[in-house]
Formats: C-alpha cells, structure tokens, sequence
C-alpha cells in the first residue's frame, strides 16, 4: 500500500473512530446514573463498532471481493457478540461485588460490625473489602471504648454526687447544731468539720487534676530525679494512714537508677497506688514496693493482699470513677485521720495515675497476683550513669 492509500485509511479510520467515540461519550454522560453493565456494555459496543465501520470504510477504499467483504463483517459481528456478551458477564460479576461492599458499608453506617465481606474480584476490590472489615473493627472497638467511658462517666457523675453530699450534709448538721448552742462537744464538731473540709478539698483536687490530665492542659517541670527516693519518700509521707501495714520497699536494682520525670506529679501518681493499696488491703497483710528496670526501663512495682481484681473489671481499672469495692476488701481510712496525701475516695486516684504515666511517656498495669494484685508504673530511664546506693 502507497502512503497516500494509508494516509487515505487511517484518517478515515481515525474520522469514524472519534465519531464513534464522541457519540459514546455522549451516552456514558446521559446515562451517568445508570448500571455499572451499562455503561461497560456502550464502552465495549463503542469500540467494537469503530472497528466494525473502520473495516467497512477501509474497504470500500480497497478493491476486495463482495464475498470476501462478507466474510470479514460477519467475523466481526460475531466476535462483537462474543465480546459484548463476555462485558456482559464481567459488568455482572463486577456488579456484583460492588453491591457486597455497598451493603457493608450500609452495614457499617448502621453501626452492625462486618467481619467478611465476600470474595471479591480484582485486587482493588478485595484491598477495599479488607478495608471495610478493618474500619468496621475500629469503630466496633472504638464504639465500645465509647460506651465504657460514657458508663463511667455516668458512675463518676453519681458517685461524686453521693461524696460530695454525705459531707456537705455532715457539715451542715454540725454548723446547725452549733448554732443552735446544742452541741455537747463543740471542740469535736469542729474537728470533725475540719476532716470533712479536708475530705472534700482532696476530692476537689482529684477532680481538678483529672481535668487538666484528660484536657491535656497538664505541664511537668522534667527533671533527673532518684527512683529509689520517690519511692522511699512516698512510702515516708503514707506512713501516718497506714493503719500499721508493713509497708516494704524491696530492689533488685545494683545501683541507683535516675527517671526524668517531674518529682510532684510522679509523688502523686506513686502516693495514689500506694493508697489504693491501704485501702484495699485487711490489716495485718503486708504492701511491697519494688523497683526493677524492665526491658531498659525502670519499674516501681505496688503488691498488696487485697484478694485480687475479678478478670472482666481488670480492663476498667484506670477508668474514671471505677470502685473495686465488689471485688476487694475496702478498709476505709480512720475518720480521725487527716493528711494532705489521703485519697478523697472518689475512685479518681488510678485515672490520675494512667494519665501521669502517660504524660511521661509511660505506662501502667495490672494484674492479679496470688492474694492481691499488682501495679507496675514503667517510666523510661535518664540517661544518667548509675551510681551506688548511699
């Protein structure tokens, strides 16, 4: 064939071919909302028709045979059934799948959790049916975390409620009764007004603290501070509440080991787990305290005897306003004792806790032990050499 007769040919071709394509586009754009087959179907039609009138056009260039012209169409007639009956099938299956992961999303809009989604063809779609399962696993854990937090919320609303109105109500009779000249003891009604003032500014404070942890508006003042005199000092200022408990300190550690920490905040954390020891712990039942370093961090581990945390509560732990009063032994303090380290009882002391680890970078657990349990707060080690023990 000369270039001019090709030339001739493929602008003919090219002509029938954007015709063909134009008017498609025309059709796909009409029938936007229509099936997923149909479109695929006038895509397939589309080019099997530029095909078909390019062989046509090219041949009435070309000097052939009528009988080989016929040949030739019907070829492509048939091969045109085939091939749109082939999209047809495909545009199903595809369809199809599309529908599966349509549900699942209607599924998982609901709030149902999907757990499988179908086999699915192509590796797009079976990356997005994974990604379905996936997302709908997150938001049926984070919907459960979010019905956890929101009953302890709700614990914590009624439970501050009642502490804070059985003092309030306390005060009130003592004031009253004062007032009216009929106290028998006046020196004693004043006492016991001052440990309830002192009740409800621990409970205040809790609150406070708990505020600024979970707004995220807590800022430490870090420093390299001694592991060994956080703990001994916190042991030092428990001492006068707790009720004669052998409160040990143990070590594994063969040398001083440094945290960079703020020396307040992890006082306060190590004070509130040695608290909820004293007061889930009978008397005459020993508290350890040890320190180790775990995987390179350091470790202030708090044992007690308080018989242990039921396996399904051990979760709600460090949950805001959670009481293990059902499943430990709560002494409460001696209504005679007052210290500026007492819990205010208000189950805030471990959500304290959590937040303060976190806030170092750190972490916190528990785990039940035989006749109690035990916390292990874990802060990343200060680069600082060891020293010897003084």
């Amino acid at each position: 064939m000369s270039w001019p007769d090709l030339a001739q040919v493929a602008g003919l071709t090219l002509a029938i071919t954007l015709a063909v394509g134009g008017t498609a586009m025309l059709l796909l754009w009409a029938l936007r909302r229509s099936s997923l087959i149909v479109q695929v179907l006038i895509l397939v039609a589309a080019a099997l028709m530029s095909v078909v009138l390019s062989i046509i056009g090219a041949s009435s260039l070309m000097y052939i045979s009528e009988h080989d012209l016929t040949v030739a169409l019907n070829v492509a007639a048939i091969s045109s059934v085939v091939s749109l009956a082939l999209a047809a099938t495909l545009g199903t299956v595809v369809v199809r799948n599309a529908r599966s992961l349509s549900r699942a999303a209607r599924l998982i809009g609901a709030g149902e959790r999907v757990d499988a989604v179908g086999r699915q063809s192509g590796a797009e779609l079976t990356a997005l049916a994974r990604e379905l399962v996936a997302t709908s696993a997150k938001l049926a854990e984070s919907k459960d975390r979010e019905r956890r937090i929101e009953e302890s919320r709700r614990e914590l609303v009624a439970w501050i409620a009642h502490d804070l109105r059985t003092p309030l109500a306390g005060i009130m009779s003592m004031a009253e009764a004062l007032e009216d000249e009929v106290a028998g003891d006046p020196q004693r009604y004043h006492r016991q007004m001052r440990e309830q003032v002192s009740r409800l500014s621990a409970m205040v404070d809790d609150l406070f603290e708990l505020s600024k942890i979970d707004s995220g508006a807590l800022r430490l003042r870090l420093e390299e501070i001694s592991l060994y005199d956080v703990i001994s000092d916190s042991v030092a200022d428990l001492r006068p509440i707790s009720q004669g408990r052998d409160i040990r300190i143990e070590s594994d550690l063969g040398g001083e080991v440094f945290v960079r920490a703020d020396p307040r905040e992890l006082s306060r954390a190590v004070s509130n787990l040695l608290l909820n020891a004293i007061q889930h712990t009978p008397p005459g039942t020993p508290i350890t305290v040890s320190a180790s370093v775990v995987d390179g961090r350091a470790s202030i581990a708090v044992i007690d005897a308080g018989g242990g945390i039921d396996e399904e509560d051990l979760i709600r732990v460090f949950d805001p306003g959670w009481r293990g009063e059902a499943a430990r032994t709560p002494q409460p303090a001696s209504p005679s004792t007052t210290h500026p380290s007492r819990s205010s009882g208000a189950g805030l002391g471990l959500a304290i806790v959590r937040g303060i680890a976190a806030a170092h970078q750190g972490e916190v657990t528990v785990r039940n032990v035989p006749g109690g349990c035990r916390f292990d707060l874990i802060l990343p080690r200060a680069s600082e050499p060891e020293t010897s023990f003084a």
